[in-house]
């Protein structure tokens, strides 16, 4: 998954990164196809640089400042976030549905729910204001639901003009990747669809992974498999050591 997701960023864009599986994507795009891919994090660091195996835990500690460019606040952050500046954002779920609303609050009945998340953090902002959303996570059908039970971060709302009508003009998901396949948001239903398939994985096994029925791009793809340089350079970053070994 993060090395798919790590392949869908572009040179010379503006990535607001999380903590985690988004700051390794980030890391390997700016060691292969996009070296010039600026990358800040909420806690207000801008152009920072990923050190191999000193990835940091949060977006306000030291590491998380190394090589920055500027250092700023979370208030200017989202302001930039507003102001349409940022080209990608990347957030993880507990559920997502057909139209890429993104739960991460509750599972369960609002009003006496069985399960309590994290909550949003920073995802509410980068999913309203971000011009591309990018999902990434686990393909399994208690992720992928009909319907979220709590809409944490809007994805497309009810699809269709949903989303615009509703106040929020722009952005909103382009991608969700997994350890399945790569999916995205047909133009007009705003409904998720398959786009391209992870190495060795068949149509039948996402569809039997969704809790709801899926659109299929007319030409899908089977994923170029992670190659032996990748996943090397995945190790490295995330343990530190040698590239390669």
């Amino acid at each position: 998954m993060t090395i798919a997701a790590s392949r869908l960023l572009e040179d010379g864009k503006v990535l607001f990164a999380g903590i985690g599986q988004p700051l390794v994507a980030a890391a390997i795009a700016k060691r292969r196809q996009a070296p010039h891919l600026t990358v800040l994090l909420e806690g207000g660091m801008i152009g920072i640089e990923l050190l191999a195996g000193e990835l940091p835990a949060s977006t306000n500690e030291v590491r998380a400042a190394v090589g920055a460019q500027m250092l700023t606040t979370a208030t200017d952050i989202f302001l930039m976030a507003q102001r349409g500046f940022f080209d990608y954002g990347f957030i993880g779920v507990a559920q997502v549905d057909r139209f890429g609303n993104v739960n991460t609050s509750i599972v369960g009945d609002p009003e006496n729910p069985s399960v309590r998340l994290p909550g949003p953090g920073g995802a509410n902002d980068i999913a309203s204001m971000c011009n591309q959303v990018v999902v990434v996570t686990q393909h399994e059908p208690r992720r992928f639901v009909e319907k979220v039970d709590f809409v944490t971060s809007p994805g497309f709302l009810a699809g269709g003009t949903s989303r615009r009508d509703s106040g929020l003009l722009y952005g909103g998901p382009r991608w969700v990747v997994t350890d399945l396949a790569l999916l995205d948001f047909e133009p007009d239903s705003r409904r998720m669809r398959v786009r391209g398939l992870q190495a060795g994985v068949t149509l039948e096994q996402v569809r039997a992974a969704t809790g709801f029925e899926l659109l299929v791009h007319d030409e899908i793809d089977e994923l170029p498999p992670v190659d032996d340089a990748e996943l090397a350079l995945l190790r490295h970053l995330v343990n530190g050591g040698e590239a390669g070994r």
